[in-house]
Order: structure tokens, then sequence, then C-alpha cells
């Protein structure tokens, strides 16, 4: 059966006109925090592009072999999607540094450049760094993207796990991890020295492939296909991830990120989601 998610909780007129456009004959049907519409067929490409762009809440087909009470794992991204901003970036700020490792983080998630050679660089720009600024970024700028912790809830309520994946830094996952009930994080390690941060990495840089095997890990770990999983990213540093997994989400993603995903919120909160288990 064709299912199409309208992740809006009011269908007002002018929303009715352009389903009725769009979609002739298609009945809603009213659910929780949502709305559902059975087509009689696939919506092609070009006719889910303009329906999206007739109304201004997301809309998302189900892949129709996608079975929700057989999923077991949500595996997030954290920078940009977990959470409202890149880490990074904020780090480099108490050095006046921001807008240069911006740029470079915008273009790494762009996949315009190759991550893990984009992370030392920037990484090398943090030397000298007070570890206090870390605390700093965490206490005043790191905030949660809308939804977040709703849909911790959902997932858990549903009987799976949730893990938190990212091309940034242990810092900031273990804090999350503790804050949040997380039951999986893996992220990088910032060297610091005498309280300062040295401009290195420890370890393996966590980019695109060390999450897809993250993804690849915990499922073997808790028994399950792939398949039976939820990978959502807004980066090109994600693709490899959301590809592997059972259904792929873009949130809030660059351009290539939502070309290549199965479901994408532009206008929702994580909470989104929450429908697609329901």
């Amino acid at each position: 059966m064709n299912v199409l998610l309208l992740h809006t909780a009011e269908l007002d007129a002018a929303a009715r006109a352009a389903l009725g456009a769009h979609l002739p004959g298609a009945e809603p049907e009213r659910r929780a925090g949502h709305w559902r519409v059975h087509p009689g067929e696939p919506l092609s490409a070009e006719r889910l592009a303009a329906l999206r762009e007739a109304v201004a809440f997301d809309v998302n087909p189900l892949p129709t072999d996608f079975e929700p009470a057989r999923i077991r794992l949500l595996i997030s991204d954290m920078d940009s999607t977990l959470i409202t901003i890149e880490c990074i970036d904020e780090i480099a700020d108490h050095a006046g540094l921001k807008p240069q490792v911006a740029a470079v983080t915008a273009a790494a998630m762009r996949g315009e450049l190759v991550f893990e050679e984009s992370l030392r660089q920037r990484v090398a720009l943090l030397e000298g760094i007070p570890q206090d600024a870390l605390q700093a970024v965490y206490e005043q700028r790191l905030r949660l993207s809308p939804g977040a912790e709703a849909l911790i809830d959902c997932v858990h309520a549903h009987g799976a796990r949730f893990a938190l994946v990212s091309g940034g830094f242990t810092f900031f996952t273990e804090r999350l991890q503790a804050r949040l009930g997380l039951d999986y994080t893996r992220a990088n390690t910032l060297e610091i020295e005498h309280g300062y941060l040295t401009g290195r990495v420890l370890g393996e840089i966590v980019g695109a492939e060390a999450k897809a095997e993250f993804l690849n890990e915990l499922c073997k770990q808790l028994g399950i296909a792939p398949e039976q999983s939820i990978a959502v990213g807004d980066g090109a540093n994600d693709l490899l991830m959301l590809a592997r997994a059972g259904l792929s989400v873009a949130y809030r993603a660059k351009p290539a990120v939502q070309a290549k995903a199965q479901v994408v919120l532009n206008h929702s909160g994580l909470e989104a989601l929450c429908h697609i288990l329901a």
C-alpha cells in the first residue's frame, strides 16, 4: 500500500486545495499529529517535488516495504541534526576564527572537501584554545533541535535503541548521552594537554565510512538487519550511513543529502519521525 505522510497537525483550505490539485480524489486520514494519504500509485519524483513546493509542511512517502514494527535502532548525526549548532565552529569562535572554520565546515558538509582532511585542518586552528571553551559552548550555545527529546522518548517507547554518531567530538556526545539517556555514542576525541587544545584529534577520525561502520556494528550487536534501522543526517559525511539504513532521513540537510534520502524534513522538528514509527 502506498502511504504518504503529511507532517502537519491541521490541514487548512489552501493545503486541501493543493492536495486536491496534485492528488485528485485523495482522502486525507487524521492521525496523531499528522495526516496520511493513500495514493493509488507511487508518486513520481516530479509530482512529489511539486506537492512539496505547494504546501508549507513536509510531505513524505513511505517505502512500500517499510515495516515500522521491525525498527529496532535509530542512529542520528549530532551537529546540525540532533543539535542546532556545529560545535567546532563555536569552539573556533573563542579564538576569533569562526568565519574561517565555518566556511570549511560548510564546504565539507556539502561534500566539496574530504571530511577527514578538512577536520584535521579545522582542529589544527583550535590549538591553544583553553579546555574551558568546550564547557562554555556546551552550556551557552548548544541547543537541541526542535523535537529531539520527543523523538528519543518515542524511539525508546517503540522498544528501539537510540545511537548518536558524530564527526564532532566526544566532549559533547558524552554529555548528551548522560543528559538524554542515549544508548550509544561515537565521535572524535580532541587531544588536550595542560588544559589547552593541542590542535590534534586522538585516534582514527570518525568520518563517513566510520559512521556507516558504526551502524553495521550496532546492528550486529543487537542481532538485527540494517533494514531494521533508521538513519538521520544532514551532511555529505552522513550519506554512506544513510544508504545502509532501512530508512534514510535528511533533516535540514544539504541538497545532495536531500536528493538521496527517502524522508526529507525541512519544516517539521525531529518529532515528525514519530509519525513514521506510529
